[in-house]
């Protein structure tokens, strides 16, 4: 499926991962141009790219980049019990796999390539560059789930309980805790949609995933020294979700040369799309403003004309 509106190309298909399931894509590039540089976006947990992303892709497509986006295994519109990980590197394989393929594309070869990653798709992005520490040129994590916050963290006990039954009982929903939409999203027009959302998951989230996710976080909070890649980290103060600490700690024990770190008073935990239209636009000018630099700077570099050469591209090519 394709369409078209505001000079922007929208198209949707599905691929087919190494476990045999149907992956929701989807892609937004501008019609008229080429595109400056590719984005790569990493969707929340109980999120999925083509709606709750669309306002992100197309802010970024209309500065001059193409935005592709995939709803993972058991999110949005790809198969799978809803909001079940039952293994996140799986996972992470499979956004690896879409998005490298789409950098090898003969069309995009030579093009930058950033991740944007939010709340849990900031943990996806942090293991996607684990797992290519040389491929992308930078990424722009926002409030990324490098830790869970102490308010919705489970405590010891039923983390403990929890890490017992998740093999024996891995799709139940009962974990206990708070309202993920009513604490992540300021406005409460975008608190009504994400519930009118049926490719949203709003049930308790599973045992199994919930152990991923704090695996997952606890082994990334441990290394944080190992990111090495360009980034922006971004965080509103007021963030109840994902834990700001270690946003600020990753941006002073990364191992990156470039690194940017932004804290936004008064803001929550949904910065692209929950706060208010002004928050919303200090934001993006951020992200934005990032990008552009980060593409004068890097295009026919020698840093991105030596790392193209590793990769085996030309950017004669």
């Amino acid at each position: 499926m394709a369409s078209e509106t505001e000079n922007i190309k929208y198209e949707e298909s599905f691929i087919k991962n190494t476990r045999g399931m149907k992956l929701f894509t989807c892609k937004w590039v501008p019609a008229n141009q080429e595109p400056k540089a590719l984005v790569f976006i990493c969707h929340g947990y109980a999120m999925e790219c083509s709606i709750t992303m669309n306002s992100t892709a197309r802010r970024l497509v209309k500065a001059g980049f193409a935005v592709y986006g995939i709803d993972y295994e058991g999110h949005g519109k790809s198969d799978g019990l809803s909001a079940y990980v039952p293994n996140f590197d799986h996972l992470v394989d499979d956004v690896s796999t879409h998005y490298t393929s789409i950098c090898e594309k003969e069309e995009n070869k030579g093009k930058m390539r950033f991740l944007l990653g939010e709340s849990m798709g900031g943990a996806v992005l942090l293991l996607l560059h684990r797992k290519k520490p040389q491929f992308w040129d930078g990424a722009v994590l926002v409030a990324p789930m490098c830790k869970i916050a102490e308010e919705m963290k489970p405590s010891p006990l039923v983390i403990s309980i929890l890490s017992k039954l998740s093999g024996v009982i891995p799709t139940w929903k009962i974990i206990p805790g708070q309202d993920i939409i009513e604490t992540a999203f300021k406005q409460p027009e975008i608190r009504k949609q994400v519930r009118e959302n049926p490719y949203c998951y709003k049930g308790r989230p599973r045992l199994k995933t919930a152990y991923e996710l704090l695996r997952v976080s606890t082994d990334l909070e441990k290394r944080l020294n190992e990111v090495s890649l360009p980034f922006m980290v971004l965080h509103g103060e007021d963030d109840k979700v994902t834990d700001k600490a270690v946003s600020r700690q990753l941006y002073e024990v990364a191992s990156s040369a470039d690194k940017t770190f932004k804290l936004y008073p008064g803001m929550w935990h949904g910065l692209l799309y929950g706060e208010t239209p002004e928050n919303i636009e200090i934001v993006f000018a951020d992200i934005i403003g990032w990008l552009d630099k980060r593409v004068a700077d890097g295009n026919g570099g020698f840093e991105s004309e030596l790392k193209r050469k590793n990769d085996g591209i030309s950017l004669k090519g």
